[in-house]
């Protein structure tokens, strides 16, 4: 579980009673469907003919756009965890990565989700002895792609959930 049993609300929308803006929110699909779709290939390897997690990451871009509606995503999203199946290791992480950057549209706070499964994916994928190392270096990897509007928030949440995600922001 990588949502904490409280929310924060800074992740929560502002019509939900919350501080988060529209735009931010937007941010937030965004840098979480560039976190999955780098390690989008790991499912892909294994998995060619299954679209769905490529899917959830489009159509994370896509709500952020304005151009789907949230309920779409959400259920791209959820579609691209379904792939993760019987699969293990980095493909079955991939498929979780895109499932939760497509639902970043319904709650923004997976977006720590996006990011903590493709750490996973990278470190499961990574050869052995080297997967701390690799996890690291994605996690580097996708702080320098957060916008600057978000980068504090993303920042501060990635401290106060890193347990929660498996340590997966210990970079």
């Amino acid at each position: 579980m990588i949502l904490s049993p409280v929310p924060d609300p800074r992740l929560v929308t502002i019509r939900r009673g919350g501080t988060l803006t529209d735009p931010d929110h937007a941010l937030l699909a965004l840098w979480a469907a560039t976190c999955a779709e780098h390690v989008l290939a790991l499912f892909e390897q294994e998995q060619p003919g299954d679209l769905r997690p490529r899917r959830a990451v489009e159509a994370a871009r896509a709500w952020a756009r304005g151009e789907m509606r949230m309920m779409q995503a959400r259920a791209a999203g959820g579609h691209a965890m379904g792939a993760a199946g019987d699969l293990t290791g980095a493909a079955r992480f991939a498929a979780y990565a895109a499932g939760q950057a497509g639902v970043v549209a319904h709650v923004a706070a997976h977006e720590l989700g996006a990011a903590a499964y493709a750490v996973k994916a990278v470190r499961s994928a990574a050869p052995a002895g080297q997967h701390e190392a690799a996890g690291r270096a994605e996690c580097r990897w996708q702080r320098e792609q957060l916008p600057r509007e978000v980068r504090g928030l993303v920042l501060d949440d990635q401290r106060l959930r890193n347990d929660l995600c498996w340590s997966a922001f210990d970079c």
